[in-house]
């Protein structure tokens, strides 16, 4: 029995500057819960659009978007359905960590389950202090963001999100912004989750991440996926021009 997708993306259009610049052409997508979706791209091709589209983070213009085969996101030109309850099963992780730097690292990771979910403090501390340790940050939990290392702030960015439970993780470039010394950290805490079974999309340019973490690689371009294939598969023999150039920029920008 062929496994049935967990999110579904269908004719998903999204355009600024009332409707001069398209940067989603009715893009398809199908992602099982088994996934480690990795997608990839040139800059302007769709990718963190998507990622912010599926977060429930944009209007769309068309399309839609289902989750376990229930409708989660449908578009339209003046008005675009959400499912809030749907939305608050998705966590993401950006570039820029955007924690509030007038909280502690603990202040940070309670504040959604307090103020949104009705969490007691201390039932609420308590989660955010075994997650803390299981990541290797408990003896930061006092600490305000600005005495944190950039490893450590995505880190904690990563915690927060697991806070809420989701069902599905979302990383936009979570490693571009960090020294390469900091990046293993962020990878290996991204691995953890990987093989703990939590489904995650994740838009990166790194592509040794890429080929160590993804089930699957999707390449977008032009608003569409133009590729869709396992690691080995789309690393060894991509079957478009563009891509195959992609990759080779890539690698060579990485040397």
């Amino acid at each position: 029995m062929t496994e049935q997708s967990f999110i579904s993306v269908r004719g998903l259009k999204k355009s600024y500057a009332n409707g001069q610049i398209k940067v989603l052409n009715g893009l398809d997508l199908d992602m099982k819960k088994t996934d480690r979706l990795l997608v990839i791209g040139p800059s302007g091709g769709g990718k963190s659009t998507l990622l912010r589209c599926v977060m429930g983070l944009e209007d769309v213009q068309g399309g839609e978007i289902k989750v376990d085969g229930k409708s989660y996101i449908i578009g339209g030109e003046r008005k675009t359905n959400i499912d809030p309850e749907m939305q608050r099963q998705i966590g993401m992780v950006f570039q820029s960590y955007t924690l509030f730097p007038h909280l502690t690292v603990l202040g940070n990771l309670t504040l959604a389950p307090i103020r949104s979910r009705g969490v007691r403090k201390d039932e609420a501390e308590a989660r955010a202090m075994d997650l803390l340790n299981r990541f290797g940050l408990k003896a930061k939990a006092r600490a305000y963001p600005a005495a944190l290392s950039g490893g450590q702030k995505q880190r904690v960015a990563i915690a927060r999100a697991l806070m809420l439970d989701p069902k599905l993780m979302l990383f936009d470039e979570v490693t571009s912004a960090l020294d390469p010394e900091l990046v293993n950290e962020v990878i290996t805490m991204i691995t953890e989750l990987a093989d703990s079974g939590m489904p995650m999309m994740i838009v990166t340019h790194d592509m040794w991440f890429a080929k160590k973490i993804a089930t699957r690689v999707v390449f977008c371009d032009g608003g569409v996926i133009a590729e869709d294939a396992t690691p080995e598969e789309f690393f060894s023999a991509p079957k478009s021009v563009r891509a195959r150039d992609f990759i080779h920029n890539v690698l060579h920008a990485d040397r």
